[in-house]
């Protein structure tokens, strides 16, 4: 069971929504949407549900060209960030409905709503209304509602996106259990690096209506095949700066980058490096940038510090609470094993070594 995108563009109004886009998705995949807000994530996840029809291009479902079928002639179900459920019917009823209007009979409705309640641990709530359960709970009747289809695509829209903490990291833990007990072909659409890592599985990174690179989650993290897939896998984006390499020696405004680009042939290059990398305390071996602060963000355990290097602005994430005036130089340090290096057309150049270790 296969889902296929062969050459899919989608053209709105003369504006290119989604770029010529190929991208297959197996059985039993977990596979995660990643960008911005109006990256193309929803539009993409339309057109793999037939809801809308691609400009040019073909969808194929299990080798079937499926690209004028009606959505309702498909195997799919949708779940929305906005999670909507029935108010006037009870749990069980809203489970029910799909099923209901496929014509199943009494018996095959009734065990397929105890089975997928039992998934998703609703038993107990069967017999309540909508507005009597938590909004995780109703999340998870949407969900219900969606997997009791039989659908042999599911796809997630943001569906964690309105819930409290505590809520989303119950139902980011519950969901890839879910995915894995259904075998149907999951499609997860967020904004946060830090949910797809949690979810696994895959995962396509897309900026302004572009896959820029997909594969295994944990891979496309640590190898992004591009300065744009970087920038979009890591929250706050990448931190960059540009280096030229001459006569053997990597070189930025600032001085020397020793431990960087060892093997590669002399150039100029964009140095990139995540906001957790950057440290405010001298290391051996480190590099070290002098830098301007702009504001400081408490989280709690952490910090965020705004910093201007140049003219370039930099985000960094360091532990503990710093109490620290805006406005003043501040010295900030780098492990140079944390860097990336792309070329002047943003493609990968090297990897961090940390990450080839992993």
């Amino acid at each position: 069971m296969t889902l296929a995108l062969e050459g899919v563009t989608q053209i709105v109004g003369g504006k290119t929504h989604i770029h010529p886009t190929d991208l297959t998705l197996e059985k039993g995949t977990m596979n995660v949407l990643l960008g911005p807000t109006l990256a193309g994530k929803t539009s993409l996840m339309r057109l793999m549900a037939g809801l809308d029809k691609p400009t040019h291009g073909r969808v194929l479902w299990q080798g079937e060209d499926v690209t004028h079928m009606r959505v309702q002639d498909r195997r799919v179900a949708m779940v929305y960030q906005q999670f909507i459920n029935y108010p006037s019917m009870s749990v069980y009823d809203n489970i029910a409905s799909p099923m209901k209007l496929l014509g199943l009979d009494r018996a095959a409705i009734d065990r397929r709503v105890r089975e997928t309640a039992e998934l998703m641990r609703l038993t107990p709530m069967l017999d309540r209304k909508p507005l009597e359960l938590s909004g995780g709970q109703q999340q998870r009747c949407a969900l219900a509602r969606a997997l009791v289809k039989d659908a042999g695509l599911v796809l997630l829209d943001e569906p964690l996106a309105n819930l409290d903490y505590k809520l989303r990291e119950e139902l980011r833990a519950e969901i890839p259990r879910i995915f894995a007990d259904s075998g149907a072909i999951f499609v997860y659409a967020t904004t946060e690096p830090e949910e797809a890592l949690l979810l696994g599985g895959n995962c396509a990174t897309l900026w302004e209506g572009r896959v820029t690179q997909f594969g295994p989650t944990a891979e496309v993290y640590r190898r992004p095949a591009n300065a744009v897939t970087a920038r979009v896998f890591s929250d706050p984006p990448m931190n960059f700066l540009s280096l030229t390499k001459k006569n053997g020696e990597m070189q930025h405004a600032g001085g020397v980058a020793r431990g960087v680009g060892e093997g590669l042939p002399d150039g100029t290059y964009l140095a990139g490096f995540r906001p957790n990398h950057l440290s405010l305390e001298p290391a051996e071996g480190a590099l070290s940038f002098d830098t301007t602060l702009g504001v400081t963000e408490i989280t709690g355990s952490e910090t965020f510090v705004h910093l201007y290097h140049d003219d370039s602005q930099w985000v960094g994430l360091v532990h503990g609470i710093r109490t620290l005036e805006p406005g003043a130089p501040l010295r900030v340090y780098l492990d140079p094993s944390r860097v990336y290096l792309f070329a002047q057309d943003g493609t990968l150049a090297a990897p961090a070594s940390y990450a080839e270790a992993a």
